[in-house]
C-alpha cells in the first residue's frame, strides 16, 4: 500500500476548518444572546494576542523536539527501539494519547453537542458524541483488518506461485548435491549431509533455475512494516484533527486567563504525543523524506490553528450552532481514533508482545509508566 501523504491529510482539514470557520461567521446573526461570547473582567485582546504569539513558538519548538527525539535513536543508544529506556517512553506517551482520548476530545465533544445553544432535538436526544466515538473506532479497525487481509492475501499468491510452473504444473524440487556428477556414474553418488543440504539450491525440473521464493519470515516482516505504516499514518491524522481544533480555540480567545495555563499544558501535551507518534515513524521505516514530512505537519498544525483562530477572532463564536457541531463532532471522531490506536495499536501490541512478556519487570515498569502519562494528561485537563 502507497503510503498516504501527510500533506493530503493537512490540506483537507485545512480546507475543512475554513470552510467551516466561514460558516461561522454567517451564523452569527442566529446565536442567541445567552450563547454569544463572554467578555468578563480578564477580556484582553492586546494582552492575549501577546499570549498567542507565545504559544505558536513555544509550541512549535515543543512540538518539534518530541517528534524528533525518537528519530534520533541513531545518534542516542538509550532511544534505540530495542532499549528498555525506548519501551518505557512509548508506554508514557501511549498513555499520554489515551488520556487525550478519555480526558480531553471526549469532554469537550460531549460539551460541544450537548449545548444548549443547539437545539434540544436531535442534540440532547441522542448520544451523538458517544456514537461518532464508536464509529471511528470501528472504522480504524476496519483499516487495520482489511489491511491485513489485503497483504496476507498476497502472501498466500505469491507462496502458491513458487511451487506452480509457468505451464501450470507444479514444480518436483530436489536437492542436488555440490558433487561433480558424471552421467554413467549416478549411482555412486553420495548422500549429502544435513549440513549440505542446507546449503544445496533447489531446483525445478524444467531447466534448473533456481525458484524464487520469500521466506514466510521476509513476508511476516514486510506484513508487520506495512501495519507499523498504516498505524503512524492513522495516527498522525488523529493527532491533526484535534491539533487544529485546540488551536482554533486557543487563537480565537481573548481571554489571557486562560490562554496562559493553556501555553504550558498544550507545550506538554505535544511534546509526549509527539514522542509517541515519533516512535511509530521510526518502526515504520520511512525515507528521510517522509519522516520529514510527517515531522513537519505534526510540528505545524497546532501553530497553524492558533494563527488560524487570531485571524478569524473577530468573525469566530465559539458558541455558534456551526461551531459547536463542528468542533463536536471532530472532537469525537478524534476520540474514536486515539483511544482505539492507543489501546489496541500501541498498549496492546507492546504488552503482548514477546519483549514485555519475557521480561515482569519491565512489564511492571511499563504499567507505571502508562498510568503516569494518563495521570498527567488527566491533570493537565484542569486547565486544557
Amino acid at each position: 500500500m502507497a503510503s498516504i501523504p501527510s500533506s493530503s491529510i493537512f490540506i483537507f482539514y485545512l480546507v475543512f476548518m475554513i470552510v467551516f470557520s466561514i460558516g461561522f461567521a454567517q451564523d452569527e446573526g442566529e446565536v442567541i444572546d445567552e450563547c454569544k461570547r463572554e467578555e468578563g473582567t480578564c477580556y484582553n485582546k492586546s494582552k492575549a494576542l501577546d499570549l498567542k504569539i507565545i504559544a505558536i513558538f513555544s509550541i512549535l519548538v515543543t512540538s518539534i523536539i518530541g517528534v524528533v527525539l525518537p528519530l534520533f535513536s541513531r545518534y542516542i543508544p538509550a532511544l534505540r527501539p530495542d532499549r528498555k529506556f525506548f519501551v518505557l517512553i512509548k508506554a508514557f506517551a501511549s498513555g499520554v494519547i489515551l488520556a487525550t482520548g478519555y480526558m480531553h476530545l471526549l469532554p469537550d465533544s460531549f460539551d460541544s453537542l450537548n449545548s444548549l445553544c443547539l437545539p434540544e432535538n436531535p442534540w440532547r436526544k441522542f448520544p451523538f458524541t458517544a456514537f461518532i466515538a464508536m464509529i471511528a473506532a470501528v472504522f480504524t479497525l476496519m483499516v487495520d483488518s482489511y489491511m491485513l487481509t489485503f497483504f496476507n492475501r498476497k502472501k498466500g499468491r505469491c507462496q502458491q506461485s513458487s511451487h506452480v510452473s509457468p505451464d501450470g504444473d507444479e514444480d518436483e524440487v530436489s536437492p542436488i548435491p555440490h558433487h561433480h556428477i558424471h552421467s554413467h556414474n549416478l549411482q555412486h553418488v553420495p548422500k549429502p549431509s544435513k549440513d549440505e543440504e542446507k546449503e544445496i539450491p533447489r531446483l525445478s525440473k524444467d531447466g534448473g533455475k533456481e525458484i524464487s521464493k520469500i521466506s514466510d519470515d521476509e513476508f511476516d516482516k514486510g506484513i508487520s512494516l506495512r501495519r507499523n505504516r498504516i498505524i503512524a499514518q492513522v495516527l498522525e491524522m488523529g493527532i491533526v484533527v484535534h491539533s487544529v481544533v485546540i488551536g482554533l480555540s486557543v487563537g480565537a480567545s481573548q481571554n489571557p486567563c486562560t490562554i496562559k495555563p493553556l501555553i504550558a499544558a498544550l507545550c506538554f501535551h505535544q511534546m509526549f504525543e509527539g514522542m509517541g507518534l515519533g516512535g511509530c515513524i521510526l518502526v515504520a521505516e520511512y525515507n528521510i523524506r517522509i519522516k520529514a514530512t510527517m515531522v513537519f505537519f505534526f510540528s505545524i498544525t497546532t501553530p497553524f490553528g492558533i494563527a488560524l483562530g487570531i485571524a478569524l477572532s473577530e468573525v469566530y463564536e465559539d458558541n455558534s450552532p456551526t461551531a459547536l457541531i463542528v468542533i463536536g463532532v471532530l472532537n469525537a471522531a478524534s476520540t474514536g481514533l486515539l483511544n482505539y490506536m492507543a489501546l489496541v495499536d500501541l498498549l496492546a501490541a507492546d504488552f503482548m508482545g514477546p519483549r514485555l512478556q519475557a521480561d515482569a519487570k519491565l512489564q511492571s515498569w511499563a504499567y507505571v509508566l502508562v498510568l503516569l502519562g494518563a495521570g498527567g494528561m488527566s491533570i493537565i485537563s484542569l486547565w486544557a
